[in-house]
C-alpha cells in the first residue's frame, strides 16, 4: 500500500468550517481513529472528506481498510475498485477488494472478480496474489516469503486474512497473531496497525 498526504495538521469532532477548508486535517483524523479501534468515527471522518475533497478518493485506500472491519462490504469493495485507477500494481489492492467480495458474496465469486495487477516487486507479494486466485498452497507463501522479516510479516497478515475469508477462524487467528506480534511493528508500518486492529475487532 502506498502513504496518503494532503499536506496540512488534526482537529476535534464534529466538523467545523475549518475542517472543511482543511482535508489534512480530516485524514490525520480518520486514520488517528483507525489506529486507536474507533472504527465508526474513522469511517465517518472518511466519508466526510470524500464529499469534501472527492477528487481525492480513490488514494484513500485507508479508507477501504476501515469500511471492511465497519462490515461496509459493497462500500470496501468500490473503494478498491477506484484505487485501482491510481495504483494499478499493488497485490494489497487486490487483495481487499477479494476480502470485500468473499465477505459480501463468497471465495468462490471473490476469485472470480479478482482485480488484475502489474509488477509489485515486494516479496511476497506474487504469491499472495497467486493464493487469492486459487493458484497456490499456503505453505508455499509462507516458503517464499524467506527470512525477510518484511515478507514474513505480509505473508502471516495476508494468510491470517484469506483465511478468514475462507471461514477458518482457527487458522485465520493463528496467523494474525503473529503478523500483529510487536517485533513487526517497523517491517509492517500501517499494515502492522490494521493487524492488531483486526485482532481487536475479532475477539
Amino acid at each position: 500500500m502506498l502513504g496518503v498526504c494532503l499536506c496540512v495538521s488534526v482537529t476535534l469532532w464534529p466538523v467545523s468550517a475549518q475542517d472543511r477548508a482543511q482535508p489534512q486535517r480530516l485524514l490525520d483524523r480518520a486514520i488517528e481513529d483507525f489506529e486507536n479501534g474507533r472504527i465508526t468515527e474513522s469511517v465517518a471522518g472518511f466519508d466526510q472528506l470524500v464529499k469534501v475533497l472527492p477528487a481525492f478518493a480513490p488514494q484513500l485506500w485507508q479508507r477501504g481498510i476501515a469500511l471492511y472491519y465497519a462490515g461496509r462490504y459493497a462500500d470496501c469493495r468500490a473503494q478498491f475498485e477506484s484505487h485501482r485507477t491510481v495504483n494499478p500494481n499493488d497485490v494489497e489492492n487486490a487483495a481487499w477488494h477479494y476480502l470485500c467480495v468473499a465477505r459480501a458474496e463468497s471465495p468462490a465469486k471473490a476469485r472470480a472478480a479478482l482485480l488484475p495487477v502489474g509488477p509489485d516487486g515486494r516479496v511476497p507479494m506474487r504469491q499472495i496474489y497467486d493464493l487469492f486466485r486459487g493458484a497456490l498452497r499456503p505453505e508455499e507463501v509462507l516458503a517464499a516469503a524467506g527470512d525477510s522479516t518484511s515478507g514474513q510479516f505480509y505473508a502471516r497478515l495476508y494468510l491470517g486474512l484469506y483465511y478468514e475469508a475462507q471461514g477458518d477462524a482457527r487458522r485465520a487467528l493463528e496467523h494474525m497473531t503473529i503478523a500483529a506480534a510487536s517485533r513487526f511493528a517497523d517491517a509492517g508500518g500501517y499494515m502492522h496497525t490494521v493487524a492488531r486492529i483486526h485482532l481487536q475487532a475479532r475477539k
